[in-house]
């Protein structure tokens, strides 16, 4: 990360920046901001705090288009609007894999969707990974689950189907989790597979996500960026989790890349500013000192 890096505090500006409210100008250029779901926006326990909340809804009355970008799939990610309070004209899912697009009548549609086909990837790391849970999200959402994956929304619309009903399928998403091995352990074996075609991070536990070859949350947000003509200048992207490095890299280049205080050290070094954690309302701190 650049010495430029600034702290987040709330008190008004990044960096200890005087917030200069009193000279705010009477029209505020707009500002693309896109912002992780978990560990960012919401904690651990599912629970989004009322002042986060406040503000992002602050920072969309403002002016500014702020959007979700999450590696969560298509239903878990739109009824997290309404709780928010916000109706932003576009939604990254699936790692930037999918697109979506607010309608007139106020429903998202896929507007680009990014696919591959996973069969030779599932196989190398099946060889590795003898006990692991696999699971592939198709063109249209759903999910197809082989393995004994934890209660959540993904398992509860998935089918359980065997291994080889996931070869083949055209895929925005494949999940592997592997719960008999720690984190380093799983990093090691996740880097000695030499994975080719498809892009893939490594979550806080030993949970692989893989995406297209290409495809990160960078990609899409670039995209949304070109389609909204906002200039590089005016992105903000904030997030604390490896499958947010990409993203974090392409806001800091000439915009803010946030990072949560909870984060790795290697998505710190990815952005270009640190705000506080999740369970400190760190967002909303980074948030607030956004123009208005």
């Amino acid at each position: 990360m650049s010495s430029s890096r600034g702290f987040v505090d709330g008190s008004g500006g990044a960096g200890g920046a005087p917030a200069g409210a009193d000279a705010a100008p009477a029209r505020v250029k707009r500002w693309l901001v896109a912002l992780d779901i978990d560990g960012t926006t919401m904690r651990e326990d599912g629970v989004v705090t009322d002042t986060v909340i406040q503000a992002v809804r602050d920072a969309e009355a403002a002016g500014h288009e702020v959007m979700l970008s999450t590696g969560r799939s298509e239903n878990m990610t739109v009824p997290l609007l309404e709780r928010l309070g916000i109706e932003p004209e576009y939604l990254v899912c699936a790692n930037g894999a999918l697109t979506l697009q607010r309608t007139a009548e106020g429903a998202y549609e896929r507007v680009h969707v990014e696919t591959f086909d996973p069969t030779e990837v599932l196989q190398t790391i099946r060889g590795a990974l003898e006990n692991g849970a696999y699971g592939v999200e198709d063109e249209t959402g759903h999910y197809l689950l082989s393995g004994d994956f934890p209660d959540d929304t993904m398992t509860a619309s998935g089918d359980h189907v065997d291994f080889e009903r996931l070869l083949g399928v055209r895929a925005t998403r494949v999940v592997v989790i592997s719960p008999e091995h720690g984190l380093e352990e799983f990093l090691e074996i996740v880097d000695a597979m030499g994975l080719h075609k498809v892009s893939y991070t490594v979550g806080w536990t030993a949970w692989l996500d893989i995406a297209p070859e290409g495809v990160t949350k960078a990609t899409a947000m670039e995209r949304i960026r070109e389609w909204l003509d906002i200039p590089r200048s005016r992105v903000f992207a904030a997030g604390d989790g490896r499958n947010d490095i990409d993203m974090l890299r392409w806001a800091s280049t000439s915009g803010r890349g946030v990072v949560m205080g909870q984060a790795p050290d290697d998505v710190v070094d990815a952005g270009n500013e640190l705000t506080g954690g999740v369970t400190a309302d760190g967002l909303a701190a980074a948030l607030d000192t956004l123009p208005r």
